[in-house]
């Protein structure tokens, strides 16, 4: 009998899946069960559409009247549209921090850590999940963009989904840091209802930054979420002339230009991951 070299895989050794490959079915994993609870969900799902799409259409409708197209640029529906493309993705992307602290209490998450697969890699497969289902429902208000007055241009909508990927995975990030540390949702429930009201109001999503008192101008160039609106608006700029609209972000009185704000955006989110990761390294 012909023995085997020492240095011959074995068949066990073969059939063992490699670290990477258990670290991206991992991920795989935790991006399933998102989709297969938003699809389980359908009737959570369409209440959560309708938020956006009553303020788009009710508020945006009746403000339309009595706000003069030659303040904004454009009519107020256009110009409220993608503060509401924001607030669309935003709400599921912060239910990922509410499940984060959930699953910890229930115990589900320590059953999670017992994967023979890192804790950086489970908390990035729910930031790819929650970025996924956020950018799902956000897709499904593209719809109305004839509605507001802009032409359905498959290079705009690809545009916008890809400004919405960017948004909802920022948003993500950032919830899961917020969450990471945290043992309550009622806590978490606190803290969104005190931060998430100024960072609305001060994204620009509802009215020109401009409009503003000067001192907040420092404060929206800090919020992320108006880098995000901005950049959507620039999006339509590009498509639709006629869809530009006045008082985004400025520094030192400029415009930033579409390139920069999409890498601020980034920059955010995978700040804002790499230290979540970092605090949920360290916890027991």
């Amino acid at each position: 009998m012909t023995a085997l070299p020492l240095d011959a895989p074995s068949a066990r050794d073969d059939d063992r899946p490699t670290r990477l490959r258990r670290e991206l079915r991992a991920v795989h994993g935790l991006i399933h069960r998102d989709l297969l609870r938003l699809a389980g969900q359908r009737a959570q799902t369409a209440l959560m559409l309708l938020h956006p799409v009553l303020y788009l259409l009710i508020l945006g409708g009746g403000l339309a009247a009595l706000i003069p197209h030659s303040k904004l640029g454009v009519g107020y529906q256009t110009y409220l549209f993608p503060g509401m493309l924001m607030m669309t993705v935003q709400t599921p992307a912060i239910l990922v921090g509410i499940r984060l602290i959930t699953d910890r209490q229930s115990g589900y998450l320590r059953e999670l850590l017992m994967a023979p697969v890192s804790r950086s890699t489970l908390l990035l497969g729910s930031c790819a999940g929650g970025t996924l289902v956020a950018t799902i429902q956000g897709a499904a208000l593209l719809g109305l963009v004839g509605v507001v007055g802009l032409p359905y241009d498959p290079v705009l909508l690809a545009l916008l989904l890809t400004g919405m990927i960017l948004i909802s995975f920022t948003i993500t990030a950032l919830a899961l840091t917020l969450a990471v540390g945290l043992r309550r949702p009622e806590t978490f429930h606190t803290l969104l209802g005190v931060m998430m009201m100024p960072l609305l109001f001060l994204s620009g999503g509802f009215f020109p930054l401009r409009s503003l008192p000067g001192w907040t101008h420092a404060l929206a160039a800090a919020n992320p979420l108006a880098y995000g609106v901005d950049m959507l608006r620039d999006s339509i700029a590009l498509r639709a002339p006629g869809g530009a609209a006045v008082g985004g972000i400025t520094w030192a009185g400029h415009p930033l230009p579409l390139a920069v704000k999409a890498a601020l955006l980034l920059v955010s989110g995978v700040g804002a991951l790499l230290w979540a990761t970092h605090r949920f390294e360290r916890q027991e």
